[in-house]
């Protein structure tokens, strides 16, 4: 299917598109977090480290909890490439299945990096936060708040 709007609108709109304080996602954990009483938690504060090459580096998770030594993502379905609930675009179909990939490549490179430096890291889909998967995220988050 054709793109209905130009190159140049489309880029415009794309780079609206923020990484952080999307309402799906950060929001809604922030709702949770604040109704549970979890607190010590700061969003998107940088973690920095050496990767097991000895490499410098840095991450900006969705939320950290330092004193816990705890980092919590919230991947969206669409971005994340999540196998339940992402979808392919059908427009430059190449472009999206090596952006997806790469996301993910990078997704599994901070997560080891992070928990290589002694860091639990939390990786939580978009679709977890829907109020009827909410049961399930409690139970886990209070797994890791235990």
């Amino acid at each position: 299917m054709a793109d209905i709007i130009t190159r140049a609108q489309r880029s415009a709109l794309m780079a609206k598109v923020r990484g952080r304080g999307n309402a799906t996602t950060e929001e809604a954990l922030v709702a949770i977090l604040r109704a549970e009483g979890w607190s010590g938690w700061r969003r998107q504060q940088a973690v920095r480290g050496r990767d097991a090459k000895g490499r410098p580096f840095r991450v900006r998770p969705d939320f950290v909890f330092r004193a816990r030594r705890l980092v919590v993502f919230v991947d969206g379905c669409f971005w994340h490439g999540c196998p339940r609930h992402g979808t392919q675009p059908q427009g430059n179909a190449a472009f999206w299945r090596t952006k997806f990939q790469r996301n993910r490549e990078r997704d599994r490179r901070d997560t080891c990096n992070l928990r290589r430096a002694g860091w639990t890291v939390v990786r939580l889909w978009e679709h977890a936060l829907r109020v009827k998967a909410r049961p399930a995220l409690l139970s886990k988050l209070r797994r890791v708040f235990a």
